[in-house]
């Protein structure tokens, strides 16, 4: 008898210690209150890890990437004799230079983005686990309040063998329960320590891109400011206004022989299309798109300039210079075809859009392209990214207006 009685008793105990114990371990660690997200939890975890991966993958491509600038200037030093080839090896590697600034500066507005919904979503998964604290301290005040011998007599109370198996299968029931609930606490602790290396993982991956958008910004002002100081090198070498006017003439004559020949070419290729067609190309006379929406001043006016700043002769200004930080947009002035999307040594990487009935606009000294020739552009797309290529010291769109052949005032479109 003394044996059944000692029997039952470590039976019994058995049954406390292995829910007190589980029990207790809960009570250590908060958990998620969402009975069925354990495997949603397990996913978004695996998810997460996939993400800081991606992360640390971009952080060791920056670390990379950053531009050799004394390797560029040295290279450099091979062109300084022959100006044009000087500016098209140093426009190649600006137009490089600001692409990766843009990149850099998109790289680091994604990031704060996806920094914020991390932050978010960790606010989340705390607050979650501070509530199932306050929830399980309840639920523990009421197992003590029952006392130590609630699942002696769930168990032992039983009026037949069968019905303290079944009682010992309720007590079981609740011991999977709380199971359940440890499991879920783990699942979101461990969501939580995630997310917080996400987040750690993605605030170095921003102070990375910031601190690479920096040096990136100072190796391009350098270059502007090489550029700056060879082109003043060359024109020193001149000794009279005379040589400033020849050579000015000369790369204005070269330019104007490179629109005229696109816009003969553009001429054959409408007429071909009006006889297939039987529809002319024609203006409809509506008001231009700003080309430059981030621009910060009116550099130099169409007209007559006083001083040339490259040729120091007065000259005719054929188009509105918009000063405006590199990288920024350039839109297309209205809707039309691009003729050309090229490089020349004196207008840089530039476009050159045929709008009908002979007019025409030109978008010079771009850091970038985004279009090509053929394509069909509207009024206000984007279509390149303002830059310093070709005969230019500073960030800055050339925005020129033709009809029928020769420049007009960009203003008679634009307002």
């Amino acid at each position: 008898m003394r044996h059944k009685m000692r029997s039952r008793k470590w039976l019994a105990l058995a049954l406390m210690f292995a829910i007190l114990t589980m029990t207790a371990a809960a009570v250590m660690r908060p958990f998620i209150s969402r009975a069925d997200e354990i495997s949603e939890l397990k996913e978004s975890i695996e998810q997460k890890k996939k993400e800081i991966e991606a992360v640390q993958g971009q952080k060791n491509q920056l670390q990379s990437g950053l531009t050799d600038i004394k390797g560029v200037i040295a290279n450099l030093e091979k062109s300084k004799n022959d100006l044009a080839a000087y500016v098209s090896d140093l426009d190649v590697t600006l137009s490089s230079v600001q692409t990766k600034i843009t990149e850099l500066t998109e790289l680091i507005s994604d990031k704060e983005i996806e920094i914020t919904n991390t932050k978010a979503e960790l606010d989340e998964a705390m607050a979650t686990e501070q509530k199932q604290y306050a929830e399980m301290k309840v639920r523990i005040k009421s197992m003590y309040e029952r006392g130590d011998s609630f699942y002696f007599e769930t168990v032992f109370s039983a009026r037949s063998f069968g019905d303290m198996l079944n009682r010992a299968d309720y007590v079981e029931r609740l011991t999977s329960a709380d199971k359940r609930l440890l499991d879920k606490f783990k699942a979101t602790r461990e969501y939580v320590e995630t997310c917080k290396q996400q987040l750690e993982a993605e605030q170095e991956l921003l102070e990375e891109a910031k601190s690479d958008a920096e040096a990136e910004q100072q190796s391009l002002e350098r270059l502007i400011a090489e550029k700056q100081q060879q082109i003043a090198a060359f024109q020193a070498d001149i000794n009279n206004q005379e040589q400033y006017l020849r050579a000015y003439e000369q790369e204005m004559a070269a330019r104007d022989a490179e629109i005229q020949a696109l816009e003969n070419a553009m001429k054959v290729q409408q007429a071909a299309l009006e006889q297939a067609n039987g529809k002319k190309n024609t203006y409809d006379g509506g008001i231009f798109a700003w080309p430059a929406p981030s621009y910060t001043r009116i550099s130099d006016d169409f007209g007559m300039r006083e001083v040339h700043p490259i040729y120091k002769t007065q000259k005719m200004h054929n188009g509105v210079d918009m000063a405006a930080p590199g990288g920024s947009p350039i839109l297309a002035a209205y809707n039309g075809t691009v003729i050309a999307a090229a490089y020349s040594s004196s207008m840089g990487n530039y476009i050159m859009i045929d709008h009908g009935s002979g007019l025409c606009t030109i978008y010079m000294h771009a850091s970038a392209l985004y279009v090509t020739s053929g394509q069909v552009v509207s009024k206000g797309e984007r279509i390149a990214a303002v830059g310093t290529t070709g005969n230019s010291t500073g960030n800055h769109l050339h925005f020129g207006v033709r009809l029928n052949g020769t420049y007009v005032n960009p203003w008679n479109y634009l307002k």
